[in-house]
């Protein structure tokens, strides 16, 4: 999908949440004819109420007092520019697509509650590198529900790359060790592992994920290594406990966030990447497997505050 075609599903995508901050805020900046403690105490409201949280609220508004400071603002209009630059400025932590663009060989480790979309993610990621030109291999290693396999290889056909797999409840460790092998001697740029969603026993997730990055580390020391958290955009501020919860099990280096489309909570996002300092590096946006893209944060505030 061409990069502009990607801005307006993303701008479509991003209706519910839009609406739902853009007319917050128009009509607040709207009821006031000067800029007041009582105007910033209405735009919090606004803000909390689109998911971005308590905290991210408040950093936000500290942020927009300094702007209105520094730059002399008068007219509640102009909050809404500024508000636009302060939410791109947290959202830029890192470029997104470091793998993209890298000439080495890389491994993903994608983690996630079942339910969120970390399968259909997968797919789509496989596509993404492929049109990148990079050779894709998978790895079913969620070998605990007979389910992810299945559903692993209908989107490695549909993404045309080759799925790595054993029979359901076989040692995930081991999967990957295949997989490895098999990424090495097929020369595949990246592979990327599907690993188990289950959080309700931590202990046994940590040594699974424990386990599989020391034979990463060992069979494959040369590859770039990341673990990718999916999330619901849907689940709002629960995605934020998500994160931190897994972020005890395993050190997160992305997040990939789905259904993004679907939502009136997108906020979430500005949350995520603000109190948690895990960076939004993949965004969906729709069904298709073209609808999964990486993360430009310019384009996302973008379409969070211009109403066409």
């Amino acid at each position: 999908m061409k990069k502009d075609g990607f801005i307006k599903k993303l701008f479509s995508g991003l209706s519910k949440t839009r609406d739902h901050i853009l007319k917050g805020v128009d009509e607040v900046l709207g009821a006031f004819k000067q800029i007041d403690e009582e105007l910033y105490e209405e735009l919090e409201e606004v803000l909390i109420m689109a998911d971005f949280g308590v905290e991210t609220t408040l950093k936000i508004m500290e942020e927009l007092k300094q702007t209105v400071k520094q730059k002399r603002l008068t007219e509640p209009a102009e909050l809404k520019e500024a508000l636009q630059d302060i939410i791109t400025q947290l959202l830029i932590k890192e470029p997104s697509d470091e793998i993209l663009r890298s000439e080495e060989p890389s491994v993903i480790l994608v983690i996630g509650v079942n339910g969120a979309g970390k399968t259909t993610s997968i797919g789509k990621l496989a596509h993404l590198f492929k049109q990148n030109h990079k050779k894709v291999l998978l790895a079913a290693a969620d070998t605990f529900r007979a389910a992810a396999i299945e559903q692993l290889q209908i989107w490695a056909n549909r993404a045309s790359v080759e799925l790595i797999k054993h029979e359901e409840g076989s040692d995930a460790a081991a999967v990957v060790f295949d997989a490895i092998s098999a990424a090495k001697s097929r020369k595949s740029d990246v592979l990327i592992c599907d690993t188990a969603g289950r959080l309700q026993n931590k202990t046994n997730l940590m040594k699974e994920l424990e386990k599989i990055s020391r034979i990463i580390e060992r069979e494959y020391p040369e590859a770039q290594k990341e673990i990718l958290i999916v999330l619901d955009a849907t689940t709002g501020q629960n995605a934020l406990q998500q994160v931190k919860l897994f972020k005890e099990v395993a050190n997160i280096n992305g997040i990939i966030l789905t259904k993004l489309d679907g939502t009136a909570k997108g906020g979430a996002i500005v949350a995520i990447h603000s109190l948690l300092k895990v960076p939004v590096k993949y965004i969906g946006v729709g069904e298709t497997i073209e609808d999964l893209q990486p993360f430009d944060a310019q384009a996302f505030a973008k379409a969070l505050f211009k109403s066409e």
